[in-house]
């Protein structure tokens, strides 16, 4: 009868904040929606872009004072990174922008990245996949995809609901034993990440090619290049990629024919220039 009653205590503690869970949903849900430019997808937004690019800005700053960045001086790979980035920034559709590029002398590392607010960055360990400025272009305008598509607020929205989430399921097992708590947590964390976070990131993914080898084109490179760089890739690279659906990046495979499909309709934007 103890066991009853105390489950029957801590249900109704969870079902009064059933209200404020709904309400907060809803709110999300018909007053957080956003559009993404390029593709039409609404979006869950609860952060403004303002703190985006705030936040966007001061990461940059940090990455870039830590002692073991170097900036590269290298007066041809910089104008190279500085020539894509203005003309990709120029038909980004953010005037607002505050737009910068950096070169981060690292070949070990074959990476690039931009950052709400127009903050971006190369390491060198890229070039060698990249091979030409329109490799490295179809690179630059897929980090720059997911800047200018919000990408980044969109997965802060995501967790705050997650947390949300977290929050509500504390009121509801509290009756339960440590062990079996633990037992809920851990399924409840691996719930929400393998089939919430990381798929929407590979959406995500598919999402910033599709806008980046558009923007390449308009910026007046070669959409085939998109495909080709991830086949150098692919064929240089050396290290086992974990299983697809556990990944935050899609199957190389399948984002290599899906590149592909999207060339068509990309070329109808080039203009060499």
């Amino acid at each position: 009868m103890y066991s009853i009653c105390r489950v029957n205590e801590h249900s109704g503690k969870f079902h009064r904040y059933l209200p404020f869970l709904f309400l907060f949903v809803f709110g999300a849900a018909f007053f957080g929606c956003a559009t993404v430019p390029g593709t039409g997808r609404t979006q869950l937004m609860l952060v403004s872009e303002q703190e985006e690019i705030a936040l966007g800005d001061q990461a940059y700053q940090q990455v870039l004072s830590q002692d073991k960045v170097k900036i590269s001086q290298d007066p041809q790979v910089n104008a190279m990174v500085n020539r894509i980035g203005s003309r990709i920034a120029a038909v980004a559709g953010k005037p607002e922008y505050q737009w910068q590029f950096t070169v981060i002398q690292d070949d070990k590392t074959a990476n690039a990245f931009a950052l709400p607010g127009g903050k971006v960055a190369v390491y060198t360990g890229i070039l060698p996949y990249t091979k030409d400025e329109s490799g490295l272009a179809f690179v630059m305008a897929h980090e720059i995809a997911h800047a200018i598509a919000r990408h980044g607020g969109e997965r802060m929205s995501q967790q705050l609901l997650v947390q949300l989430g977290q929050q509500g399921l504390q009121v509801a097992i509290a009756n339960r034993s440590p062990q079996a708590v633990q037992a809920i947590n851990t399924g409840y964390g691996l719930a929400s990440t393998v089939g919430v976070i990381l798929p929407f990131s590979r959406k995500q993914e598919y999402e910033a090619d599709e806008l980046g080898i558009v923007l390449m084109a308009k910026a007046g490179y070669d959409p085939n290049a998109a495909p080709a760089f991830f086949e150098r890739m692919l064929s240089k690279s050396d290290k086992q990629s974990p299983p697809a659906f556990l990944s935050t990046h899609p199957a190389d495979q399948d984002r290599i024919r899906k590149l592909k499909e999207l060339v068509p309709q990309a070329m109808r934007y080039y203009r060499k220039q």
